[in-house]
């Protein structure tokens, strides 16, 4: 029984969400040297759809968006149980310490403010992508070991 392991080339794949296009553009321009694959949404409803469609391993979310908010799109993903591992990182022009609390409380798992740096957005994208792959391998190995164990039965004797 061979332990699975993350494959080595798969791409990251990103969502940025954000009803300015212009934003959407820069965000993407900004990561396009890294070979991820990106999609991008311009609305709260589109951008939970493309969540599941698309099943990002980022999403970069603006606040401000018509339909939902980044906040509720943020409330609804981490209370989704097939959605909630995935990293978000809030891109937003709010730069009050009462908008980062509530994006925080929101689940937010790191912010931006506008206009964005391009080393610092790069170096964000790069840290939470790498914690998400991490998850991905510890719950793979999770997987392997209780099928291992179910391979071997009561008391670790193997089944025949």
């Amino acid at each position: 029984m061979p332990i699975p392991t993350a494959s080595p080339t798969a791409q990251s794949k990103i969502l940025i969400a954000d009803d300015n296009e212009q934003n959407r553009e820069l965000l993407e321009a900004y990561l396009a040297d890294s070979a991820y694959i990106i999609e991008m949404s311009h609305d709260g409803t589109s951008t939970l759809e493309k969540v599941k469609s698309f099943q990002p391993d980022i999403v970069l979310l603006d606040i401000m968006m018509p339909k939902l908010s980044g906040y509720e799109v943020c409330q609804r993903m981490k209370a989704d149980q097939t959605t909630h591992d995935i990293p978000i990182l809030m891109v937003t022009a709010l730069n009050e310490m009462g908008d980062i609390e509530k994006a925080v409380a929101a689940g937010c798992d790191d912010f931006l403010t506008k206009p964005v740096n391009r080393l610092e957005l790069t170096t964000r994208v790069r840290s939470l992508l790498r914690v998400r792959h991490l998850t991905n391998e510890r719950d793979r190995l999770l997987a392997y070991l209780a099928e291992v164990e179910s391979a071997l039965g009561p008391g670790g004797v193997h089944k025949r």
